[in-house]
This record gives structure tokens, C-alpha cells and sequence, in this order.
């Protein structure tokens, strides 16, 4: 029934935060027309937690290890917050230019992505 998600991030500098998914998080993109880049995302997941609020969303990056891809963001330049224990994963951000910031996380939950581990 479901093909697949369009996350959407908006920017006040589009241009800049394109060129950093593209260049600096080395995200494969396909040219839609007039620079309007559309990127390939990993396989993704997705939780619904209890809250408060309904209504609000929130959009993180998943990787395998954390501090190595953080080492690596930084020496493209880029800062990351300190990275903090949840329990249920690691979790950091880090800011995409023009774009505000991201989350990015190393889960340590069971996930259909990676049911072995």
C-alpha cells in the first residue's frame, strides 16, 4: 500500500543545505528540474511515542556508530552537540546549513531494519 516516504526540510537557504546533503553527507540526489535536487534516503523506520502534543514530528538520521561519523562530519567542518546516552540509542545533532539543525542517533532498540542485532 505504501511505496515510500517524502520527508521535507525547509530552508531559508535551500541552495546551502542542498549542496551540504549532497557534498558534505554524500547523499545521492537526482536533479527534478531548475536545481530543485530530490535525495535518496536510506531505508527508514518509524515510531510513534506517546506525547503531550500531537502534532509534532521530528526527522533523525540513523547511523551504525555515532562518534565515527561524527569524527568524520568534523573534519568536513562540521560541529555536533555532545553526544548523549538515551538508553534506547545515542543521539547528537548537528546543524545543515541554511536548515537548522538535524538529530542523528545509533539505536540500540530492536528494529525491523536490522532484526539480528
Amino acid at each position: 500500500m505504501i511505496a515510500g516516504i517524502h520527508a521535507l526540510i525547509y530552508a531559508q537557504d535551500a541552495v546551502k543545505a542542498r549542496a551540504f546533503l549532497r557534498d558534505t553527507l554524500e547523499l545521492e540526489a537526482m536533479d527534478a528540474g531548475e536545481g530543485w535536487l530530490i535525495f535518496a534516503l536510506p531505508p527508514a523506520e518509524l515510531a510513534v511515542h506517546p506525547g503531550e502534543e500531537s502534532g509534532r514530528h521530528e526527522l533523525y538520521l540513523m547511523c551504525d556508530d555515532v562518534n565515527a561519523v561524527i569524527a568524520k562530519l568534523g573534519q568536513r567542518g562540521v560541529e555536533a552537540a555532545p553526544v548523549r546516552d538515551a538508553g534506547w540509542g545515542l543521539l547528537t545533532s548537528f546543524q545543515i546549513p541554511g536548515a537548522g539543525a538535524i538529530g542523528l542517533y545509533q539505536p540500540r532498540h530492536p528494529s525491523p531494519l536490522r532484526p539480528n542485532r
